[in-house]
């Protein structure tokens, strides 16, 4: 019970979710992966990946800002409340962070899953740590294509959710800034 309550919940759900996503997955639910990772590898397993988390995080989140503002720049240079151009820019900041990031991804994805016929392919045994190991490993299994296995799916991913989560970030902005000037301009018209 404690135990999942001091670990961070979005690393210690990647984990358990890439763990079960894995093709012919040893666990037979949720419990059952927390508990066998837990018992065979250590509460480190969930924090295996927390530095590429971080490194990923960074470079996503500021293409992401630069990317919609360009956006915002090109298409609604007044910077009005325009749903049509929040969902296109949005999508767009979406699709490339998620290209740029997806190498920091794919070795996030074997840093959580650790699967034990990619690493046997390349001669790993025990456990991969690290983000530099993380980097030779996938080099070593494809080159330089490895690293962008999956970009299409994060891209198709990101797309909805950022410009989903930008056009309800415009909408509320635009509908509290008006209630704030419809407020303020209430008491001074009654004077």
């Amino acid at each position: 019970g404690t135990f999942l309550t001091q670990v961070p919940l979005s690393l210690h759900g990647s984990v358990v979710k890439q763990r079960m996503q894995m093709y012919n997955s040893p666990y037979r639910g949720l419990w059952d992966c927390v508990q066998t990772v837990t018992r065979k590898e250590g509460l480190g397993a969930f924090y295996r990946s927390y530095s590429t988390q971080l490194t990923m995080n960074i470079p996503f989140q500021a293409v992401h800002f630069m990317i919609y503002e360009l956006m915002q720049e090109q298409l609604n240079p007044h910077r009005h409340y325009h749903p049509g151009s929040h969902i296109v820019s949005g999508a767009a900041a979406g699709a490339i962070s998620a290209a740029i990031t997806t190498p920091l991804d794919v070795c996030k994805t074997l840093l959580n899953t650790q699967e034990n016929v990619v690493l046997s392919s390349v001669n790993v045994s025990g456990q991969l740590s690290g983000m530099a190991n993380t980097f030779r490993t996938v080099y070593r299994l494809g080159g330089l294509p490895a690293f962008f296995k999956g970009a299409q799916a994060r891209i198709i991913y990101q797309m909805p959710s950022t410009a989903i989560a930008w056009s309800v970030y415009e909408f509320f902005k635009y509908f509290l800034t008006k209630q704030q000037m419809e407020h303020e301009a209430g008491p001074r018209s009654r004077k």
